[in-house]
Formats: C-alpha cells, sequence, structure tokens
C-alpha cells in the first residue's frame, strides 16, 4: 500500500515491505515511525505504530504499539477496505482529533484512490530534514 498516493507525501521510507519501518510527518503536529508486520497480498496489511509524538498530546506514546490493519474483502465483485486502528481508544487525548482524521482520509482520499486512481494526501512541504531523519534513525535516502 502506497501511503504516500492517500495519507501524506511526507513519508520517508517503504510503506510496502513487509518488516520495513517509514517514518510519517505532519508539519510539527505528528511524527510517527510505522513497521508493516503482516502482509497477506490482497487481502491483509497491518502496521505496527514503534514510535509517535504529537504537539497537541500530554502522552505521547498513545499510539505506541497500536496497529493500523487494513483488511480487504470481495463479495459479488465488489470490494471492500475495511480500516481499523486497533489500540486508539476513547479515553485517549487523541481520540477524537484521529478518529475524525482517519474518517476524512480513508472515506475521502483513500476512497478516491481506490475509486478514480488518484487520492488527495496531505502535500509535501519541503520534506523531512536531516534531524528528523537521524532521530528516527532512518537511512538516507
Amino acid at each position: 500500500m502506497d501511503f504516500r498516493a492517500w495519507w501524506s507525501m511526507e513519508i520517508e521510507g517503504p510503506t510496502d515491505v513487509l518488516n520495513a519501518e517509514f517514518l510519517y510527518h505532519y508539519k510539527n503536529e505528528h511524527r510517527c515511525r510505522i513497521r508493516l508486520v503482516e502482509k497477506i497480498l490482497y487481502r491483509l496489511l497491518v502496521y505496527q505504530v514503534l514510535e509517535n509524538e504529537f504537539n497537541f498530546t500530554t502522552d505521547q506514546r498513545e499510539w505506541v504499539d497500536t496497529l493500523l490493519v487494513f483488511e480487504i474483502t470481495e463479495t459479488d465483485g465488489v470490494t471492500t477496505v475495511r480500516f481499523t486502528h486497533e489500540g486508539l481508544i476513547p479515553a485517549y487525548e487523541c481520540y477524537e482529533v484521529c478518529r475524525e482524521a482517519w474518517t476524512g482520509y480513508i472515506n475521502g482520499s483513500l476512497k478516491s484512490l481506490i475509486t478514480s486512481g488518484t487520492g488527495k494526501p496531505n502535500p509535501k512541504e519541503g520534506g523531512l530534514n536531516q534531524e528528523l531523519v537521524e532521530k528516527w534513525d532512518l537511512p538516507d535516502k
């Protein structure tokens, strides 16, 4: 799955390689490191959040060890994608903001990518600086 095509163009690293990690970055508001931990072609993708930082929450670990699960099914020629952010719970400070954001990305950008071939990801805003690449121990391009 190419997260750059529907979530954000501010991603460093592969998003579709099993056990590979990538870094998501949105302005100074959100950064996280994610690993693809399970992949069944055309059926299932499971990503684990390894590290996370929000600039709007007290607890920076709210996403850590949560799972982003994409289940793909087909019935009578109709493909369905079910997304679950396992571990994101209503008690979390970021819950409402994150729930609304995921709803927008999944029902808007990802759906558009699937149905029209073009998603609506966050644009690149100057790229990740070297400081972030080093902090999160990412390989240089």
